[in-house]
């Protein structure tokens, strides 16, 4: 039968043919966000307002920050709930926590927000353990029953030097206890290796120094972006961390 011949047929039933078009895969529409040490996930808020205004569906994952296991185990209870592919976000200790979570095969890209992108055996202990000369170093207090916390006096300059002063002066006085389990949990299958990934660099990060991240994001082959901002660009640039997230769950429908 004639392409002319099947289309009259299938005009006469009521259906409608497409002859020789190709259809792109839709964008993936799931993000689930994971936040890092010291802060919870409330400060994803700008995020999930521009993307959900953009029409993605978008879970926000509440680490206990207790333990790398614990905080996998949270993240992959938020990817089941999910009705389809995942586009995984992490900031900061969030990008390890991605790292080993993102191998679920509903996890289709992985996007790095001012995040560690550890490689197998490595935790954040183990990355910051030497820092280059004169760069500069996260005010963390010494360890109280087995957490962690920033100094109060110096959060906003380390973590949040672009936050306006009173909501920095909020996250600086509303810290998360981290656990050391969680600073030295180490990865086991990086999901940036059977995943692909992006990278948000922030120029101005005072808490994992611009050069460590780019060296990260190059050894994960990940998409980057770079811009000026500090380590909490996801709550001074909110745009700026939504549109590299729908970067990705485009890029990995293409």
């Amino acid at each position: 039968m004639s392409k002319i011949a099947a289309l009259a047929t299938a005009a006469a039933l009521g259906l409608t043919v497409g002859i020789g078009t190709a259809h792109a895969a839709p964008p993936i529409k799931n993000v689930v966000l994971v936040h890092g040490g010291f802060v919870d996930g409330s400060g994803w808020e700008g995020v999930y307002d521009v993307l959900s205004k953009d029409g993605y569906r978008v879970t926000i994952v509440q680490n206990p920050t207790t333990s790398l296991a614990d905080d996998v185990a949270a993240t992959r209870r938020a990817i089941a709930a999910q009705d389809g592919p995942v586009i995984l976000v992490g900031h900061s200790y969030g990008g390890v926590v991605i790292t080993e979570a993102g191998a679920d095969p509903k996890v289709k890209g992985l996007v790095y927000i001012a995040a560690f992108a550890p490689d197998k055996g490595e935790s954040v202990n183990s990355l910051i353990a030497n820092p280059p000369p004169g760069a500069a170093v996260p005010p963390i207090l010494p360890p109280q029953d087995g957490f962690l916390f920033l100094d109060r006096e110096k959060f906003a300059a380390s973590f949040a030097a672009d936050v306006k002063p009173s909501q920095a002066a909020f996250m600086a006085n509303s810290q998360v206890p981290w656990g050391l389990a969680a600073l030295n949990g180490q990865v086991t299958t990086p999901a940036w290796k059977s995943r692909p990934s992006w990278y948000l660099v922030t120029a101005d990060d005072r808490m994992i120094p611009a050069p460590a991240q780019r060296q990260m994001a190059g050894r994960a082959g990940a998409t980057t972006v770079e811009t000026a901002g500090s380590h909490a660009i996801y709550v001074s640039n909110p745009q700026v961390v939504a549109h590299l997230i729908e970067q990705a769950a485009q890029g990995v429908a293409k």
